[in-house]
């Protein structure tokens, strides 16, 4: 039997990622730019999202580019059909092609459920749960005809197990889990469908992943007390890291990975057993 070897730091031929295009929502800080970066070393060309703060997004591409890779980033908002059109359309003439779509766009505003506003609600849902549906939609022509794709939601262990204060961001990161499953299953049966379906190939999937507590901006507003609650909930002791998170959606991207479509990848060092 052939065994498949590395040298050292290159990865295997079936994880690399060269030739294709990846689309990262915002994937200019946070998870998304530790999402950015893992796809880059493994061979992407990558597109990455954002909603305010060109000049961040600017210097995050030179950040990329400095680092040999192919990069591109693109202002939008999520919440709106229309930039998600526009957004996915400006990548695939600027690249020729989208490949791999990751839906990373979240925001929070927590508040008691008896004190959130209708507004509060909306715009949660607007941008994690819409966003990721208007995302999809739109790259989902291109890659059905083309027979092969990869699209990964970034959902939460909040959508897992809920948590207090957030009841809006719970709903839009729970709702990611159906929207997974149910995109999966059209994909699959369109591309039965159409004869586009190879069991050879590399194929199309939609797949999510729920990160438990990063340490990212997000957490930076919660005080040093709640942290420690949190920590010891987690069996690993520890927060997690957006690099850990990136592994996982860069092994879902990769070739190899053919074979899993509509699960839910949890990163949370255990919380939620």
């Amino acid at each position: 039997m052939a065994v498949e070897t590395r040298e050292a730091g290159r990865p295997l031929a079936s994880e690399r990622l060269d030739g294709r295009v990846a689309m990262v929502t915002g994937g200019t800080r946070g998870i998304g730019a530790a999402i950015c970066r893992s796809l880059a070393e493994h061979g992407a060309t990558i597109a990455a999202g954002y909603s305010q703060n060109r000049e961040k997004a600017e210097q995050f591409l030179h950040g990329l580019e400095e680092l040999g890779a192919k990069a591109s980033v693109h202002q939008g908002n999520v919440a709106s059909n229309e930039d998600c059109q526009r957004t996915v359309r400006e990548v695939i003439e600027q690249h020729g092609r989208l490949d791999i779509l990751v839906n990373n766009a979240g925001i929070t505003s927590d508040r008691a459920m008896l004190k959130m506003t209708d507004e509060d609600w909306f715009k949660v849902l607007a941008v994690n749960l819409s966003g990721a549906f208007f995302m999809s939609k739109a790259a989902f022509a291109h890659m059905l005809e083309r027979g092969c794709g990869r699209i990964v939601n970034i959902s939460s262990i909040v959508g897992q197990i809920g948590n207090i204060g957030q009841t809006n961001y719970a709903a839009s990161k729970s709702g990611m889990f159906g929207l997974t499953m149910s995109m999966a299953r059209e994909v699959a049966a369109n591309l039965q469908k159409s004869g586009k379906a190879d069991p050879h190939g590399v194929g199309m999937t939609v797949n999510a992943v729920a990160p438990g507590f990063i340490e990212t901006e997000m957490l930076e507003t919660i005080p040093e007390k709640v942290l420690d609650r949190i920590r010891a909930q987690i069996p690993l002791g520890r927060l997690g890291r957006p690099e850990e998170v990136a592994r996982v959606v860069q092994f879902l991207c990769a070739d190899a990975s053919s074979y899993i479509t509509g699960q839910v990848w949890a990163v949370n060092g255990g919380q939620e057993m």
